[in-house]
């Protein structure tokens, strides 16, 4: 009875306790944690470019395709999480326990694709980047063991994803710091050697970071089954499987995979354009990316927070909850970018020299780092809004967003302007951000008049 109380006590915060606290109590240990993870990349990079700088290359060609497994792991789950969250605000308790144990499954699953690919294609996919032999050897090594070992991702993403759907923050918080810390303290010993380990380069980076991925799921799978009292695993589900539930995660997880895989294409792409400008480009576009996180990994980490709270209230049909979540997400993203913002409109030199950035790229860097941050406060408001369209599993439209912002508006702007001068290339960024987010806005008003606007009322015939 009292771990009952407790799961109900869980599920009405979110439909009554005032929304700003709630966003933040949900909120702060996921942002917390992104940043963690930011800093994390950032060590990690100097760690292997320390060792060797055909180890660098080689982790760099296979950066895309652990972006592309980590798309499939978090879009999943953000199906996941959207599903359970809108059958717990409609009191569809045994399909929200269905879709969280169809998580686990799909995650196997998942996992055993990206695992063949890892034994069969790694070289393929690195050599088709390279034909210097020390950095395909690497590269290979490296993605095969990603790919292989990578249950442990999968799984604890799902995890995670589930409890975040339950208003429970603070375990996925830590499920995230335990890889984070494993990692970061394996990395320099598998890398450069201690005591009986031998100093393994590139796959060294690759085999900490695994060791931390699965020690972090055998984390979340302890919790999920001894913690955890508002979600139920069971193994009917499985033999009298319910493929509906598995089509409603994917009718928001498949465009939530695209739009968390698109990245690595668009990165792709834009290296091609710059590689044709010169080199110190590229250096400056991979140095942005990295210091970017440390401004769009916490607002990750704020939808996180917020996409249950929105999930629960549209399925319970509160309206006024759905959109002061939606409002106070976006009141808090603009705080963050605003001070993004300022830090490099202020600080770009410093933020450079964080990666010992030589002359030409500081003349390069410093206005591109103006120019592309420009784009922050048009992505917060964007952001917020396609994960009000995730919430109320709209996942199409997110997609959409995403697809413009990333690929479909970049891409070409970027071509174009570094025809025109290649010092106008990063105006491609706000570009991209300011037309997604007119087109967000009305995808907005289109699904308010449709949908948000009759929520706990009989809608009229005509708005059916």
């Amino acid at each position: 009875m009292e771990d009952v109380k407790k799961k109900d006590i869980r599920l009405e915060r979110m439909g009554s306790a005032p929304i700003f606290p709630l966003i933040l109590k949900m909120s702060l240990p996921t942002m917390f944690s992104m940043i963690v993870q930011a800093l994390y990349n950032i060590v990690d990079s100097m760690f292997v470019s320390y060792y060797d700088k055909t180890a660098l290359t080689a982790v760099s060609l296979a950066f895309p395709m652990q972006l592309l497994m980590i798309g499939f792991a978090v879009g999943t789950a953000i199906g996941v999480n959207s599903l359970i969250a809108r059958r717990l605000g409609e009191g569809k308790t045994e399909e929200a326990n269905k879709a969280a144990t169809y998580s686990l499954l799909l995650s196997v699953i998942t996992w055993v694709l990206f695992a063949v690919i890892g034994i069969l294609f790694s070289s393929t996919i690195i050599g088709a980047y390279t034909d210097n032999e020390k950095v395909l050897t690497s590269g290979s090594q490296y993605l095969s063991v990603i790919y292989i070992f990578s249950i442990g991702v999968f799984v604890e993403v799902g995890i995670e994803k589930t409890l975040q759907a339950t208003g429970s923050m603070i375990f996925p918080m830590l499920f995230q710091l335990c890889g984070a810390v494993v990692n970061t303290i394996l990395d320099p010993m598998f890398i450069f050697g201690f005591g009986f380990i031998p100093a393994c380069g590139a796959l060294g980076a690759g085999i900490a970071t695994v060791i931390g991925q699965i020690i972090s799921m055998f984390f979340a799978l302890i919790v999920l089954f001894k913690r955890n009292k508002t979600i139920k695993i069971r193994t009917k589900y499985l033999k009298h499987f319910d493929f509906r539930i598995v089509k409603n995660i994917y009718a928001v997880g498949i465009p939530a995979i695209i739009m968390q895989s698109i990245s690595s294409v668009m990165l792709l792409s834009l290296n091609g354009i710059l590689a044709a400008i010169g080199e110190t480009y590229v250096d400056v576009l991979g140095v942005y990316f990295k210091l970017q996180s440390f401004v769009f990994m916490p607002i990750f980490g704020l939808t996180h927070g917020v996409m249950p709270i929105m999930g629960y209230n549209y399925g319970a049909r509160n309206k006024k909850r759905l959109l002061d979540a939606l409002k106070y997400g976006i009141a808090i993203a603009l705080v963050i970018m605003g001070l993004g913002t300022a830090m490099f409109q202020i600080f770009p030199e410093a933020l450079l020299n964080i990666f010992n950035a030589y002359p030409e790229m500081i003349t390069v860097g410093v206005p591109a780092l103006k120019a592309i941050s420009l784009c922050f406060v048009f992505a917060a408001i964007g952001i917020m809004i396609s994960t009000l369209f995730q919430a109320m599993g709209k996942g199409m439209r997110s997609m959409f967003i995403s697809l413009l912002r990333q690929l479909g508006v970049i891409i070409p702007a970027a071509y174009l302007l570094s025809r025109i001068d290649p010092m106008m290339v990063w105006y491609a960024f706000p570009i991209a951000e300011g037309v997604a987010l007119i087109t967000a806005a009305v995808l907005f008003i289109t699904l308010y008049r449709k949908h948000i606007r009759y929520l706990g009322q009989s809608a009229p015939s005509n708005a059916r």
